[in-house]
Order: C-alpha cells, then sequence, then structure tokens
C-alpha cells in the first residue's frame, strides 16, 4: 500500500491503560449513577437509584457539551468500560474496553464518524501501556480491511494484512520480523480472487533479487 501505509504509524502512539479515567474538559454540570440497589460506598449513601440492570454505570455531562460513561459491570471494582462523546449528540466517538483480560482498559474503538460502526481499533494486547495492534476501516462501510500488528511487543511493527478492494479479502500480507525496514515476506492476491498468487522476498539479505519498496519503511 505504499503511502498508505506511512500514514497509518502516524496513529501508531502509545496508550496509557486507565487514559479512559481521566478525560477533560469543561465543567461538569450533572453527574448521574446507576447502581445495583443497596450497594454500599462506605459513606452511607447506598446509591440505590431503583434501577435494577445490574450494572454500576457513571455518566458525567460538562459544560462543553461532551459526555463521559464509565460502568463496572461485572462489580470487580474496576471499570469494564468507558465512553467518550465529544459532541454530547449520544454517540460515543471513543469507547474503551478490557478485551485482553487483567483490569486494564486495553483497547480503543473509535467511530470517527459516529455512523455507529467501528472505524480504528487500537489495543495493547499485553497490558504494557503502548499500542501493539491496530485494525482498521479505511472505506467505512463496516469492516476492518487493514491491521498492523507489533508481535513481539518491542514497540515496532512488524506484520501488515490489508483487503485493498474492500471486498472483504485479504490480498497482501506483509513481514518484517527482524524489523529492519525491509520486507521479508510479501504475499499478495494480485488478482483479488481469493487465492494469493505472488510471493516477494524483499529482504535483500534473503534474496538479493526482491528489491521492491517497504510498506513498514520509514516517510
Amino acid at each position: 500500500m505504499g503511502s498508505c501505509a506511512g500514514r497509518i504509524f502516524v496513529l501508531w502512539l502509545p496508550t496509557e491503560p486507565d487514559m479512559a479515567v481521566r478525560f477533560s474538559g469543561g465543567t461538569r454540570t450533572q453527574m448521574s449513577e446507576y447502581d445495583d440497589p443497596g450497594t454500599d460506598y462506605n459513606d452511607g449513601d447506598t446509591g440505590d437509584t431503583g434501577d435494577t440492570s445490574g450494572e454500576n454505570i457513571i455518566v458525567a455531562e460538562y459544560s462543553d457539551g461532551h459526555v463521559e460513561t464509565v460502568g463496572d459491570v461485572n462489580h470487580d471494582g474496576y471499570a469494564d468500560f468507558a465512553a467518550l462523546d465529544h459532541d454530547g449528540d449520544g454517540h460515543p466517538e471513543v469507547i474503551y474496553t478490557n478485551e485482553y483480560g487483567g483490569t486494564a482498559l486495553d483497547t480503543a474503538n473509535y467511530d470517527y464518524n459516529e455512523d455507529g460502526n467501528v472505524d480504528a481499533i487500537v489495543s495493547d494486547r499485553n497490558e504494557d501501556g503502548h499500542a501493539d495492534l491496530l485494525q482498521l476501516d479505511r472505506n467505512h462501510d463496516g469492516a476492518i480491511d487493514s491491521i498492523v500488528a507489533d508481535n513481539d511487543f518491542d514497540g515496532r511493527p512488524d506484520h501488515l494484512l490489508l483487503d485493498r478492494n474492500y471486498d472483504g479479502r485479504a490480498d497482501l500480507y506483509a513481514a518484517d520480523p527482524d524489523e529492519d525496514g525491509k520486507v521479508d515476506l510479501l504475499v499478495t492476491d494480485s488478482d483479488f480472487d481469493g487465492t494469493a498468487d505472488t510471493v516477494h522476498y524483499g529482504d535483500p539479505d534473503t534474496n538479493p533479487l526482491g528489491q521492491g519498496p517497504s510498506p513498514f519503511a520509514t516517510h
């Protein structure tokens, strides 16, 4: 994907597992709590709102219009999700979730155009505070068509998977396991029929004849 791959890594930023509980902006104007009836917060307030959903959810509304929602669904004392609705229209632009165990919110789901479909998913699978998996829906059709992964968790992407014609089937796979900026393996489906038909060994150390442009090169 050439230059597109270069742009992908602009999004490859370190993430803090607990960033969801540290939103900012405006002055809080309203706070709502939905808790199990009888929940004891050790301050004499049971937090009983009559809600019987079995979920502990806090919704905060701010003077600048944005809304923050945090929920502890399984009652373990740690947030299971946090959502940020920048414009307060009821459609969160980002939702943080726990997808890989532990107690951290390790995955951010972004809906940039607020159509209800996730446009980007950024994950910290080993919960070291740095993103190691990026999934994109580049044409906003509701299907993931680009995946970038750092499978050895060293902070450098080493695998790329693309669906270039958006037909739901991967047609380009690139791997740079030694992370020297030169693709060691590039597999493509050049006619988009669902079957890989071309294999390139792009690293001169592996194959001196394969010296095409690297999707992992720094631009």
